[in-house]
Order: structure tokens, then sequence, then C-alpha cells
């Protein structure tokens, strides 16, 4: 099984989840507020958990995968951020870069955790020899997530649908 590192700022520590992490990821999952621009429902629990097996799979084959956010203050889990890819079918544009991704619980909205823990992610995945090239998918309204991207060098470049929900694709093509 492939190491996951562990990438720290000064508020969050990001690792690789345990077993033990995932009734809080399935929690996250469950919240109106989290779910609300990432297809409207709560995730159901098993959905949850195939997610949370798909991480660690991530890590083992792709050599890159997402953390758990941990709040280093108290070790709270309060999300997941990184990379992985989907095979989501939108076309060699989307399709054949890794995509970024990330979910906080809503108990720390718009305290600046997520930009800070995204952040860090990016860092790290932009000094791999893969790093550098990523996509992002965003549900069209998403204003906090879109800023996010669009800090980090994200570009919007056409919008679309997926699984019913009419998205934004982001390019992020960082030149070493």
């Amino acid at each position: 099984m492939a190491m996951v590192p562990v990438v720290e700022t000064e508020r969050l520590i990001l690792r690789g989840m345990t077993r033990e992490d995932f009734p809080a990821l399935a929690a996250i999952w469950q919240e109106p507020e989290v779910v609300r621009f990432i297809g409207g429902k709560p995730r159901p629990v098993a959905e949850s958990w195939a997610v949370f097996l798909r991480i660690a799979g991530s890590w083992a084959i792709e050599g890159f995968g997402q953390w758990g956010i941990f709040r280093r203050a108290d070790g709270a889990f309060l999300g997941q951020t990184g990379f992985f890819t989907a095979m989501r079918g939108l076309g060699p544009d989307f399709d054949d870069a890794p995509e970024a991704g990330w979910v906080l619980t809503s108990s720390v909205h718009g305290q600046g955790l997520g930009r800070e823990a995204v952040g860090a992610a990016h860092r790290w995945f932009d000094e791999q020899p893969f790093g550098g090239r990523s996509r992002a998918m965003i549900e069209v309204g998403h204003a906090a997530s879109c800023a996010i991207a669009e800090r980090l060098g994200y570009v919007p470049f056409r919008e679309t649908e997926d699984l019913g929900d009419r998205v934004t694709l982001f390019a992020r093509d960082v030149v070493r």
C-alpha cells in the first residue's frame, strides 16, 4: 500500500484516512449544507463507504489521492481534499487529467479552512513528477468553491451536465 504523505499548515493536518475516520466522513456527506451543491441529496452510508475505499485505492494505484482534513488544535475531522481519477466520460479535455476535489463540514464554512487545505494539497501535488495539471468540476452557483478554484489558477472552460446537475469544468495547467 502506498504511503500517504502528511501535509501540515498553520491550522490543519492533511493525512491519510483510517477506518476510524469513516463515521465522521459519512456524517459530513449527510449534511444538507455540504451536499447542497454536490448533487443536492445526502449521500447514503454505503455510497460514502465506496468513496472511502476509492480514496484508499487511489493512493495505492495512482500515487495521489485525497487526504482527510484535521484541525491541528483538537484533531477534529473536518473534511477531505486532494486528487483522484474519476473516469466521468466528460471528454479528454477533462478526463485526461487528475481531478481536484474538496469538501468540508458545514460547521467550518467561511473560516478560510477550505482555501488553506486545498492550497496545501495543490502545493504538494505541484511538486510531484505527475503534478501541475489538474481539473475540477463545480456545480453552477457554488460561489465559494469557484472562488477557491480561481484563486488556485483554475480557469473555467466549459459548462455541462453531470448526473443531472449543471456543472462548470475548470482547468489548471501549472508550467514548471
